[in-house]
């Protein structure tokens, strides 16, 4: 068993790594097609790390180049959802008009919003449950498939991933350059669900 010291020195490389993590994707998820590829190279990246195998910069580009090939699809339907919800929230909440001004707001505008919000929540934690458990070759449409069944039973992930949006959310909107390092926990945080799912006493 590690010393404490060693413990402590391991979480600390952990969370270091984290930070690289969040920068590389926030690099490789500019061009938006490519967040999920680059989400999903991170997760494996940080897999890689706690592992022992190798995970450099290049390892992280080669995966990025493997998965955007067959991840730009549910980049598009993904930001194409979100913005819909969006829509949907501004034209309830009355900040959009039908005739281009502003509404007092759609008759049952609370239901609409707070429909629009979990369902744009579900499509995240989905999305990250995806992408934690790509490995190159994957096809995403199973990824996504097995993802979505196993967000209705691991609740409890479900729930450390939404908080991991919130973080994300909070942290960025009081500054916006610490998205970088936050991002990068989240992946943490979405290969750590993925992994106590597959095995519990992790």
């Amino acid at each position: 068993m590690p010393a404490p010291t060693d413990q402590r020195t391991g979480r600390f490389a952990l969370f270091t790594e984290c930070m690289l993590t969040g920068l590389w994707f926030t690099l490789a998820a500019v061009p938006l097609v490519t967040i999920p590829a680059a989400f999903a190279a991170a997760c494996a990246h940080l897999d890689r790390f706690l592992t022992g195998h190798p995970c450099g910069w290049r390892d992280f580009a080669a995966d990025v180049r493997d998965g955007v090939t067959r991840s730009w699809w549910v980049a598009l339907a993904g930001m194409g959802g979100i913005a819909v919800l969006a829509v949907d929230v501004l034209i309830a909440s009355g900040r959009v008009g039908t005739t281009g001004g502003s509404t007092a707001g759609a008759p049952g505008a609370p239901l609409i919003i707070a429909v629009s919000v979990v369902l744009a929540v579900a499509m995240l934690v989905i999305g990250m449950r995806a992408a934690a458990a790509w490995t190159p070759g994957a096809d995403w449409r199973v990824l996504l498939a097995t993802a979505a069944r196993q967000a209705r039973v691991d609740v409890r992930g479900d729930v450390i991933l939404v908080g991991g949006l919130v973080v994300v959310a909070a942290v960025t909107w009081q500054l916006l350059p610490l998205f970088v390092p936050v991002v990068g926990c989240l992946a943490g945080a979405a290969l750590a669900v993925h992994r106590r799912y597959h095995d519990p006493d992790q």
